[in-house]
């Protein structure tokens, strides 16, 4: 059994009380936001234990805690509960920057304590079908990788809270791009950023509208990263694996797709049954994202957004 507290109650904390319910071998010890009017909120729609302050959580009866604060906060948080010896759930990215998440690394060693990231694609079947795929050959000799995200706006409706769309912490870059960089180092291997080019709006306070970047895995393979936001178009993100007898497209994060020479795409829906994250973190399993890794991906995302 995980008894775990929660850090950070907004869209995505209150996504992952709603999953851990869904969890026989998970209990919520306690959830503390500083925005009251949400614990409340939370309070009464699931029935959560609420906490009135952050000390209240690390030095309750927990296992794990959950951080779902913005980015900037996730260092200081993480630090004090792996002093109190508490193992540590981060959202994504793991850090505000690289130097953050190197003291997140260090603080987790130093008081050895088991660490897991929030990368929701790595506990989806038709991710692991789809890098089963490109690891067996089945499309042949991989020659470009690409991601494709465009959002018509930005944040999304559901997305609306003061950090979002800020320079400092938000943007679709911090957001979305470590999902996927994530899963392009976990199956291809370490990255190289060769070059991006980012776009901003007039005001300074306000995150990037675009950016076109090239990099390349340690095979040479030609790696094409894309995003845009504030275009007429509905939402769409797609992930592409392109080898010399298929291509195998993820489209909207869960949609599976093959294509071969002169044929239309096949949608793949057939797929074997993978552990949630949580099974996972109870076994400590190695497709769990730990703070290492979490920290590579931060360094991807502090080069794409270096001007």
């Amino acid at each position: 059994m995980i008894s775990i507290g929660i850090i950070g109650a907004g869209i995505v904390g209150e996504r992952i009380i709603k999953q851990i319910q869904q969890e026989p071998n998970v209990e919520i010890k306690a959830v503390f936001d500083e925005q009251q009017e949400r614990l409340q909120y939370l309070q009464q729609t699931y029935g959560v234990p609420i906490a009135d302050s952050l000390e209240a959580v690390l030095h309750g009866e927990i296992d794990w805690v959950y951080i779902g604060t913005p980015p900037a906060h996730h260092s200081t948080i993480a630090n004090q509960a792996a002093s109190a010896g508490i193992h540590i759930l981060s959202e994504k990215p793991l850090a505000h920057n690289v130097e953050d998440g190197e003291q997140m690394v260090a603080s987790a060693t130093e008081n050895r304590i088991n660490t897991a990231m929030h990368f929701p694609l790595m506990y989806k079947p038709a991710v692991r079908e789809m890098a089963k795929r490109v690891r067996n050959g089945s499309i042949g000799k991989v020659v470009r990788v690409e991601l494709q995200t465009y959002f018509p706006d930005w944040p999304r409706a559901w997305q609306q809270n003061p950090w979002i769309a800020s320079r400092s912490q938000g943007g679709f870059v911090r957001e979305v791009f470590p999902h996927y960089l994530q899963l392009i180092h976990r199956v291809f291997g370490e990255l190289t950023i060769q070059s991006h080019q980012i776009t901003y709006p007039e005001n300074p306070d306000l995150c990037e509208t675009g950016i076109i970047a090239a990099a390349q895995t340690q095979d040479a393979i030609p790696v094409l990263l894309s995003g845009l936001s504030g275009i007429g178009q509905k939402e769409l993100l797609q992930f592409k694996v392109y080898g010399e007898q298929g291509v195998l497209t993820l489209e909207n994060w869960s949609e599976l797709y093959e294509s071969q020479k002169h044929e239309d795409r096949r949608h793949i829906t057939d797929f074997e049954a993978v552990p949630s994250l949580f099974e996972e973190m109870q076994e400590q399993s190695t497709f769990l994202v730990s703070f290492e890794e979490g920290l590579i991906v931060q360094r991807y995302i502090d080069d794409l957004l270096a001007e």
